[in-house]
């Protein structure tokens, strides 16, 4: 448990969370802004003290066993942590020395990872030149100068471009491959979806749901077939149509003309509904059939959808 206390009262950013990773996977927890995911992060790397409970990384208690949790474990955090007055090369340089290695293998950890994260051309430019993208790489790259047992990443691919992002989720999938433990904080919902083994859903301190992202989708019910109606006169045909074929109500946008109807068909229901707008003689833009999404799963479970605004207002709950 964790209690922020002000003027104003008690916040509890965690209150009974009880979270369990296993060896060599990927653990993704998820949450609305401010449900407690940079505290559990902050307490589990030893950064924070928690008020109350108990909690274990790689068999060391996080209040007794402080120093041992730091030698087998590497953080990014949702800000790069890096020296601007260096260049990218003395930074990851200096990380290896904090992590005890020698000044040799250090420098050589150092040159393996400006290749892996695509910043040896500017490995000796001093990182006040570097962009936002480039700095958050170099942080993550930090994050890994020790090669450790443990990774915790939070928001790792936040001010990344779509690129960008693709290419270090490929670094990401090769570290689990070479064994690591990774716990990873995220505000992409495909990123989890993509990354994570299992996943944990957050609110307000607690976990409230987790499983596989296939578990999770499959709480919130089933395929859905939307259909956007090219005329908006015809919706009220279209609902009356679409009905016969699917299986719950009809959600309609009309500003969009978009038709969305839960379904257990599959592609054959597909089908069969194409066929009926056809004799009906509705025209439509655009169909398709639909798993559900993470987004459904945060709008199902917490009221509302996941936000994508920068998530550091853990640090103020």
């Amino acid at each position: 448990m964790k209690v922020y206390r002000s003027r104003s009262g008690e916040v509890r950013a965690l209150d009974g969370l009880d979270l369990t990773v296993a060896e060599g996977t990927v653990l993704g927890l998820l949450g609305p802004n401010g449900a407690g995911k940079t505290t559990t992060v902050r307490v589990l790397t030893t950064l924070l003290r928690p008020d109350a409970g108990r909690a274990t990384v790689a068999g060391y208690d996080v209040i007794e066993h402080a120093q041992q949790i730091r030698s087998v474990i590497g953080l990014s955090g949702q800000y790069a942590a890096v020296d601007e007055n260096l260049t990218g090369r003395e930074n990851l340089v200096m990380f290896g020395r904090l992590y005890q290695l020698p000044k040799a293998e250090a420098r050589h950890r150092a040159d393996e990872l400006l290749d892996q994260f695509d910043l040896a051309d500017a490995a000796n430019r001093t990182v006040k030149t570097y962009s936002g993208g480039m700095r958050r790489r170099l942080d993550l790259a930090s994050a890994l100068s020790g090669r450790p047992r443990l990774l915790f990443l939070d928001e790792p691919t936040t001010g990344l471009d779509p690129r960008s992002r693709l290419a270090m989720w490929e670094v990401i999938r090769d570290w689990v491959r070479e064994g690591t433990t990774l716990l990873l904080t995220t505000q992409y919902l495909e990123e989890a979806d993509e990354l994570a083994d299992s996943i944990a859903v957050v609110d307000h301190g607690r976990i409230i749901a987790r499983g596989t992202a296939d578990e999770l989708k499959s709480q919130v019910g089933g395929e859905r077939i939307e259909v956007v109606v090219h005329d908006r006169d015809n919706i009220p045909r279209a609902i009356e149509v679409i009905g016969r074929d699917t299986d719950g109500e009809c959600a309609v946008d009309d500003h969009t003309r978009r038709l969305t109807v839960p379904t257990s068909g599959g592609a054959q229901r597909l089908v069969q509904v194409v066929r009926d707008l056809d004799q009906a003689q509705i025209a439509i833009d655009d169909i398709g059939l639909r798993r559900p999404t993470l987004d459904d799963v945060f709008l199902s479970l917490t009221g509302h959808a996941a936000e994508l605004a920068p998530a550091d207002d853990d640090d103020k709950s």
